[in-house]
């Protein structure tokens, strides 16, 4: 798939764009704080309905103005569709093909994404909160099921938590409402793990060829999800929710005195192993790197593999983080396969092929011109 069109009304800086993009490369040029990045982040949020770089709405909507809208056109095997998002104070709007979606889950998926920048290194070597967003927004865009029962299980992990903050201070005593929020709690956990573990196998196919190429057959690449709960991916629904219940049995005092959920999905984690060693603890720096680009690039092949289309991918200012060698590596494997947008403040020292032919647009201040 590709997007075809982009128009921005009061976007970020941009109080009106309108760009068409052609399948191959495409390179944002220009100084930094023109607007590269809001453009990328434009179409991130046309797919995914929420930004890669702010959990607050309003950031993105032009000083003073009411509202922000996204709209794009994009090409995919079964023809060309519009996609709209109308982002305001009091919430999203979003339609598929002119046709106003009821809940948001229904809409992230029709348009697939990779993104790539700077901050992803930090998948590695950051805080596990990075990783479970990383899991669950990659899930998300190839299932929109496991998107509702992550946004269920977020509300009944809100409920209990008010429910146990009241046990805590001695304003409610009834157990029973927390045995079945719980109830509730661990119904959707199960489900979300599964599809975690899952996704996590899939992933780890990609990604090891993929890591071994990059590293010169020198390195191998395991990845492994790290629940909370000794829950397993060779087991059942029924097995995992048997586990689930006897955790709460013992955690049940100790999360009243705490007033929180201290055990769950939401405070899994993810695991990088390079040749048996953790990387986020003892991989040098180009591990790190390296281990963030091939759970990119494998991320690209597994929704490749899921729906039958290349989803779109986002280089945010990351090729100059990139040696040589990687930057060659990431090229080669994109060229003539995946749209690809990249911004950068310049293309020196870039030298491959597939940038010779991108088509290249210059911004400067909220503007941008495509260069002859």
């Amino acid at each position: 798939m590709f997007i075809k069109e982009l128009e921005l009304k009061d976007y970020r800086n941009y109080e009106k764009l309108q760009v068409s993009f052609e399948n191959k490369v495409n390179v944002f040029l220009g100084e930094n704080a023109q607007g590269k990045t809001n453009i990328m982040e434009s179409i991130y949020v046309l797919a995914m309905a929420k930004s890669h770089r702010t959990s607050n709405d309003k950031e993105l909507i032009l000083w003073d103005r009411e509202y922000a809208k996204i709209e794009g056109r994009i090409q995919k095997n079964n023809g060309s569709i519009p996609l709209e998002l109308l982002i305001s104070k009091k919430g999203k709007k979003a339609k598929f093909n002119h046709i106003e979606q009821k809940k948001l889950s229904q809409y992230v998926g029709n348009m697939n994404v990779v993104m790539f920048a700077p901050e992803d290194l930090s998948l590695v070597k950051g805080s596990p909160q990075v990783r479970r967003r990383f899991i669950d927004m990659e899930i998300g865009q190839i299932s929109p099921v496991y998107l509702y029962d992550v946004g269920q299980l977020n509300k009944v992990i809100q409920q209990r938590n008010r429910y146990l903050k009241q046990m805590q201070l001695k304003q409610q005593k009834d157990q029973t409402m927390l045995d079945i929020l719980t109830e509730q709690f661990i119904a959707l956990a199960v489900k979300v793990i599964a599809k975690r573990f899952e996704f996590i196998e899939l992933l780890q196919n990609w990604a090891l060829p993929i890591h071994k190429g990059i590293s010169r057959e020198l390195e191998e690449l395991k990845i492994r999800y790290k629940p909370s709960v000794e829950v397993s991916e060779d087991q059942d629904l029924s097995k995992m929710i048997t586990i689930y219940e006897n955790k709460y049995s013992q955690m049940k005092e100790k999360e009243i005195e705490r007033g929180s959920t201290q055990f769950g999905p939401q405070r899994d984690d993810l695991l990088f192993y390079v040749n048996d060693r953790e990387v986020q603890t003892y991989g040098s720096q180009g591990q790190q790197r390296t281990t963030a680009l091939s759970i990119k690039l494998a991320e690209i092949e597994l929704i490749y593999a899921e729906i039958g289309e290349y989803p779109i991918l986002l280089l945010d200012d990351v090729l100059s983080e990139l040696d040589d060698h990687r930057q060659s590596h990431l090229l080669n494997t994109i060229q003539d396969k995946v749209q690809t947008f990249v911004t950068t403040t310049s293309v020196d020292g870039i030298n491959h092929e597939t940038l010779k032919g991108a088509t290249t647009f210059f911004v400067k201040n909220g503007t941008l011109e495509q260069v002859q």
